[in-house]
């Protein structure tokens, strides 16, 4: 099955007249295609939901209807509107159906499928402004973003190397291979002047020219694929959607500095990724776009797997170095830096899974297309999964520069039930919470760390009036010091410490130099840990610290929680003049803590009551409130 130049021409000539049905509604359906094209996510969020078994119904019922040649069911990767899932897109139609359950099944394929009828109560979109015709573009969602690293996301079957190719798909390695140099690629990759996207934000180009000269009988190119912040899924969804894309990216690299051997570092708990980027290798392997002679231009590269246990601390280069040789992922002193001394030694180029899906468009476009985009010192565009307190949960791609507040309110949503927004915490437990003061703040890597935030990986959890800050920076701390590899004091003890200190303070048990001790010890630790880890592990104490100083002053002063989360400092009480004494409360609480005669108010006992809320999501009247 090698395939020739000629041969990866012929299959994307071919393939791109069956998918053009997707792109342009009024072209003529191919011979391959059929008439009408039915896209199925198949994302992890989506398959949690049975999108699997809808793919399995429509494909049945489609055999029963002997229209095959007609109609062609296409289980795809994440569209990012995450929180409509399961989600259908249909072709030339371009209409998308969210919140697809397996009952509906019927009625799409009737109405819509055979019928040609859009199903309205399942249309994508505002309800009040439904339309059959609600092409992605044009769904508020979609309108502000620009989909570089999420291109093919929901656009083509993930497990069919011929629809990556006929998107273009390993143009840009043959290019690479036929008309440039190694150093050529790498001038290409610097000239674009994309950084990392993986949180430190380092030169690609840069690092990639660090590499190339080393003189080594072997040489590596690596794939961080292990993001372990909480609430990101940005690298599987590429993984799960667009596998091909890193395979290409990382063969790019691999010629560009002079390696033969890649490894793909995925965690084990991504198991749909894992197995997608398994076909797409062996695919690769098939068609002979990876293995020895590559499109018989000479260049060997070869691809493997690794999975990760789930070790926040593998996402930091060097341990994840140690990890894929078979070694406890810990972290090691720098330099030597992996460009010159990484696995098994060799000099080797470490990138994540969002820069690598970046790097074979800016070769086909060229570095001036990219650096058209985003701002001067941060170029392109940035992945993020946007969760927490929002309507619109779910993976978006903007142009860097593009302010908080328009992801937030333009392509989120808003906050749910019409609250106020309070914080976005940017760069997960390493990054910092991002007030309301700054909401207009552009998304680019200077700007971030200016207001104490920073990139990251694209994490981006958003936080409403509901929200204490001090149990925020608490969890974030949880997180850090459960993750924690132990390997240098500053971080095994003072992050231990630091979070000692904050449950004191959510519990109303800090002393009055307990803010005075969190800074003192976060700065200790910023300077004097070992890695990335331990040296931005302070940052969402010292930006809740920064901008939510009062919240940590009520809680040690007053010993009272604003927000009224910290359990320890709640009181739940009945207002009199509200109460109809209707007994649904007692009734409700689990220990007996709550006492009246009907018809009368009631009372609670606050030394009996456990706080658990349940009463006031009993009450009808607004009777019962928390202080």
């Amino acid at each position: 099955m090698y395939k020739t130049i000629a041969d990866i021409h012929a299959i994307r000539e071919a393939k791109k007249a069956d998918l053009m049905i997707r792109v342009d509604e009024n072209a003529a359906p191919s011979a391959e295609g059929g008439r009408m094209h039915v896209l199925v996510c198949a994302g992890t969020g989506c398959v949690s939901s049975s999108s699997v078994k809808i793919i399995e119904k429509l494909t049945d019922m489609v055999h029963k209807n002997k229209l095959e040649d007609e109609v062609k069911i296409v289980k795809t990767g994440c569209f990012g509107l995450c929180a409509e899932g399961p989600i259908m897109m249909i072709y030339p139609d371009h209409v998308m159906y969210t919140r697809v359950e397996i009952s509906d099944v019927d009625e799409i394929f009737n109405t819509h499928i055979i019928g040609g009828q859009a199903v309205k109560r399942l249309l994508a979109g505002d309800s009040e402004k439904k339309d059959a015709h609600n092409a992605l573009g044009s769904l508020e969602f979609f309108s502000k973003q620009l989909r570089i690293a999420l291109r093919n996301c929901g656009g083509i079957n993930p497990e069919c190397i011929d629809e990556y190719i006929a998107k273009d798909g390993y143009l840009a390695l043959e290019k690479a291979l036929t008309e440039m140099t190694p150093a050529g690629v790498i001038d290409v990759v610097k000239a674009s002047e994309i950084r990392g996207r993986g949180g430190a934000g380092f030169p690609t180009g840069l690092k990639w020219s660090f590499a190339a000269p080393q003189v080594s009988d072997q040489k590596y190119v690596a794939c961080n694929a292990d993001e372990g912040d909480p609430g990101a899924f940005m690298d599987r969804s590429v993984l799960e959607g667009d596998p091909h894309s890193i395979i290409e990216a990382m063969a790019l690299a691999g010629y560009a500095i002079g390696a033969n051997q890649g490894y793909v570092y995925v965690r084990a708990e991504y198991p749909i990724a894992v197995q997608r980027l398994g076909i797409a290798i062996e695919q690769a392997k098939e068609y002979g776009l990876l293995g020895k002679n590559i499109l018989g231009t000479g260049f060997d590269f070869d691809l493997d797997i690794r999975l990760g246990a789930g070790a926040f601390v593998c996402g930091e280069e060097t341990a994840l170095i140690t990890s894929v040789e078979g070694r406890r992922g810990e972290p090691k002193p720098r330099p030597p830096f992996p460009a010159v001394k990484g696995l098994f030694g060799k000099p080797t180029v470490l990138n994540n899974v969002e820069t690598l899906a970046n790097i074979p468009v800016i070769l086909l476009k060229g570095a001036d297309w990219f650096k058209s985009m985003g701002t001067e010192k941060s170029r392109g565009t940035k992945v993020f999964a946007v969760g927490g307190k929002i309507n619109n949960v779910g993976l978006v791609e903007i142009p860097m520069g593009t302010t908080l507040r328009e992801i937030i309110y333009d392509i989120g949503g808003g906050i749910p039930g019409g609250k106020a927004f309070k914080a976005a915490q940017t760069g997960g437990p390493s990054g910092g919470c991002i007030p309301a003061s700054h909401l207009d703040t552009p998304i680019d890597y200077d700007s971030l760390m200016a207001i104490g935030s920073m990139m990251g990986s694209g994490g981006l959890i958003v936080m409403d009036e509901e929200n204490c800050m001090v149990d925020i920076a608490k969890f974030f701390l949880e997180f850090t010091v459960d993750e924690s590899c132990g390997k240098c004091p500053p971080c095994r003890i003072g992050t231990k410490r630091m979070l000692e200190l904050l449950e004191r303070i959510t519990q109303g048990k800090a002393s009055p130099t307990a803010i005075e001790d969190l800074e003192e010890l976060a700065k200790s630790i910023k300077a004097s840990s070992l890695c990335a880890l331990g040296q931005t592990a302070p940052n969402p104490v010292l930006s809740t610290l920064k901008y939510f100083r009062d919240e940590y002053v009520a809680h040690i002063d007053e010993k009272r929680c604003p927000a009224g989360v910290c359990k320890d400092l709640l009181e739940f009480s009945i207002l009199e003049d509200k109460c109809i004494g209707c007994s649904a409360c007692a009734r409700k609480c689990p220990v007996n803590a709550i006492s009246g005669e009907i018809k009368s108010p009631y009372t609670i006992d606050t030394a009996a009551c456990i706080k658990c809320g349940v009463c006031m999501d009993t009450c009808k009247f607004g009777a019962i409130i928390k202080k």
